[in-house]
């Protein structure tokens, strides 16, 4: 899959392992790394395995997470033009093939 970021600060997180490492400390640092190799290897979102990839529901609805170290994730969304739809109206995540970073953090707080 393809990655693109939200913000130029999310990028810089994702790319710059010392500032990954300042925001998340060092597992997580390295976990998003992980997570990010996964994504690219992945044909589509459906095909992540690890960090206990999921939709996200409320006001996260149409975006997708994966876990990196305590209650940190990696959330995403769809980067796909048109966003691939399933006949319920659903975003169809085993068609989406880019993504868009738009939150690395606890959401939880």
């Amino acid at each position: 899959m393809e990655i693109t970021f939200n913000n130029q600060k999310l990028q810089n997180i994702c790319e710059q392992p010392i500032l990954a490492q300042k925001k998340l400390g060092k597992v997580g640092a390295k976990k998003l790394q992980s997570r990010l190799a996964d994504i690219i290897a992945a044909e589509t979102v459906r095909d992540l395995v690890t960090g206990d990839p999921h939709p996200l529901k409320g006001n996260r609805a149409g975006e997708f997470s994966v876990k990196l170290d305590g209650g940190n994730r990696l959330v995403f969304k769809p980067a796909n033009a048109p966003v691939p739809l399933a006949q319920d109206g659903s975003i169809d995540w085993f068609k989406v093939t880019r993504v868009c970073v738009v939150f690395i953090g606890d959401y939880h707080d």
